[in-house]
């Protein structure tokens, strides 16, 4: 009878050692932006080394699902590649919560072509002329280009969904403010989707951040307007800002970050954090020297 109150007690000691362990693991939720979703998920594997005892749970969706998360107060970050609207802080505030944001690096929103598109560049008003609702472009012709494997030249329009960052903000430097989107794009789940889909489509034509870019596609040059000199996108036209639709990366927190996730954003913010987003492709948020 001893013996079995013994292995008893063990068996309890062990569970409640093993509940204890469980609970003593602190787990971040971090949520959003797809363009922001690998290096937040590279950010993560880096900081378990550093910091076991923390578990950060990362998930994309889009930026408007990660800044609704944080209305609802159900995550501890939220990620996004735009800045959270007046309405949404609002909104916020309403819920409870104090949302504050976190400049964690900056991105070149790039527009993609087939490598057999002639076109290499174009402005921001050719590609309102594009993508506006009651635009001008609807044909490769409207640009002076014969497209390879066109078959009626029509340009085939991709873009984001509309609970993206990156739609919100092609949206606001591209098309302007109250502008709206033409009707029948192609609206892609994530980024890697719309490059996927000019690389196949030799009339398609489609923006997504710098990070996504491939070998497979071309990124055109971006002027500000027409006849004036452009700019490639890259991370240090990004960093600089000469880029024309470059935008900062943000991670909000409910009121100003305390414990351990005061701890992980300020270890993104040092130079080996800013050098895993850089090695992404993104622009480091102040200036470093990486490997």
């Amino acid at each position: 009878m001893n013996r079995r109150r013994r292995i008893i007690a063990t068996i309890m000691l062990s569970t409640g050692l093993l509940a204890l362990g469980a609970h003593a693991r602190i787990a971040i939720q971090n949520k959003g932006s797809d363009t922001l979703v690998n290096v937040a998920q590279a950010w993560a594997e880096a900081y378990a080394k550093k910091a076991p005892e923390v578990a950060i749970a990362v998930s994309g969706g889009g930026s408007g699902t990660g800044i609704a998360a944080m209305i609802n107060g159900t995550v501890d970050i939220a990620n996004s590649s735009r800045r959270m609207k007046q309405s949404e802080i609002d909104l916020a505030k309403e819920h409870g919560q104090d949302p504050v944001e976190h400049i964690v690096g900056y991105d070149a929103l790039a527009v993609f072509l087939h490598p057999d598109n002639p076109v290499s560049t174009l402005s921001i008003e050719q590609l309102s002329s594009i993508y506006a609702r009651g635009q001008e472009f609807d044909n490769w012709s409207d640009l002076g280009v014969k497209v390879p494997g066109c078959k009626d030249n029509t340009i085939i329009v991709v873009s984001r969904q509309n609970n993206s960052g990156t739609y919100a903000y092609f949206q606001e430097a591209v098309l302007g403010k109250g502008g709206k989107y033409r009707q029948g794009t192609l609206d892609m789940h994530g980024s890697k989707d719309v490059v996927d889909l000019v690389e196949k489509t030799p009339c398609a034509i489609g923006y997504s951040g710098l990070a996504y870019a491939t070998d497979h596609v071309k990124m055109a040059c971006i002027s500000s307007q027409v006849g004036k000199p452009c700019v490639s996108p890259t991370v240090a036209t990004a960093s600089d800002r000469t880029y024309p639709i470059a935008r900062p990366l943000f991670m909000y927190t409910n009121g100003a970050p305390k414990g351990d996730v005061k701890s992980y954003l300020d270890w993104i913010l040092t130079d080996e954090g800013q050098c895993i987003i850089a090695n992404k492709g993104y622009a480091p948020a102040h200036d470093v020297t990486c490997e």
